[in-house]
């Protein structure tokens, strides 16, 4: 695996105050998270408190709940409301100049005593992989330490779903960080960006499409250069690559937002990212957190 660039102190500076404004968002969207509070709702204010920040969404905010362990995206009219016993994740993405760190919670809707075990099992597994990061440091030691965490709650690590680099404008990108240690490879070089985000379950811990996608990614080397609503093209080619959300373009809601995305997808140039469930219906809980691997030494930017 070729060696991370050096970050520049501009850079860096970025990912801490993208940090910075993750950690404080994903904390008081967490509080909301309550039953009888419509997803959405938790969603929109969660984008425009980072919005207020002076940040941007490095993807729209998702809260997967139950079985449903990543990429659940509330349309722009859902009425969805979270309820007591829910196991509810709350993902955030947040850049500033481009630079992305990401990061995410569970909470336990209804204090279920029966659900205590996943969110403890996901924090306690970041936070021991978190532990074995080091310059040059085995990614496998950081999957072991993962995956033996979670066994020790009589869970599971979901194998499907793994960490990931990341980048300017860039939210997935090499090394991968695996939750499960036989699925692991390479070192964690000096210099990387990693997030790292253990998901447990009781279930087979294996994860799988359903449902309609609210996510979408224009592959910027794809980029039409022209196209059916030159307008509407502009706004989408405005996210630089990230993935974006209905919601997030409602100013061309309708036929003009659908017939752009239909034609972006014959074409071949979009990315559409379904929820992923758990094959069997199991409950997920999720931990994120973003990770510098400095030459000095490890920062945790989303703590």
């Amino acid at each position: 695996m070729a060696q991370p660039s050096p970050l520049t102190p501009h850079a860096l500076d970025c990912l801490r105050q993208a940090g910075r404004v993750a950690s404080e968002v994903r904390d008081a969207g967490a509080r909301l998270i309550v039953a009888g509070a419509r997803v959405r709702d938790v969603c929109v204010t969660v984008e425009e408190e980072i919005a207020r920040h002076g940040a941007g969404c490095a993807f729209p905010v998702q809260s997967s709940r139950n079985d449903v362990a990543a990429h659940y995206c509330p349309s722009p009219a859902e009425e969805t409301r979270y309820a007591e016993g829910d196991l509810a994740k709350l993902d955030i993405g947040v850049h500033v100049d481009g630079w992305v760190v990401d990061t995410a919670v569970t909470v336990n809707v209804g204090d279920l005593p029966r659900h205590r075990r996943f969110v403890d099992a996901a924090r306690a597994a970041l936070e021991a992989a978190i532990a074995a990061v080091a310059p040059e440091a085995e990614i496998r030691r950081v999957s072991e330490a993962i995956e033996s965490t979670v066994r020790g709650f009589g869970l599971h690590a979901v194998r499907s779903l793994c960490g990931h680099g990341v980048g300017r404008w860039q939210v997935h990108g090499p090394p991968p960080i695996p939750n499960a240690a036989d699925l692991a490879g390479g070192r964690l070089r000096a210099g990387a960006v990693v997030a790292i985000e253990p998901f447990v379950t009781d279930g087979p811990g294996v994860v799988a499409e359903h449902g309609d996608p609210q996510v979408f990614r224009l592959d910027p080397r794809r980029e039409p250069a022209e196209g059916p609503d030159p307008e509407a093209l502009a706004a989408v080619r405005a996210f630089h690559g990230l993935p974006f959300a209905r919601r997030q373009l409602a100013a061309y809601a309708g036929p003009r937002l659908e017939g752009l995305l239909r034609w972006l997808g014959e074409e071949g140039r979009l990315m559409s990212y379904a929820p992923l469930r758990e094959t069997a219906g199991h409950a997920v809980a999720q931990a994120e957190h973003t990770v510098y691997v400095g030459p000095g030494g490890v920062e945790v930017l989303t703590r």
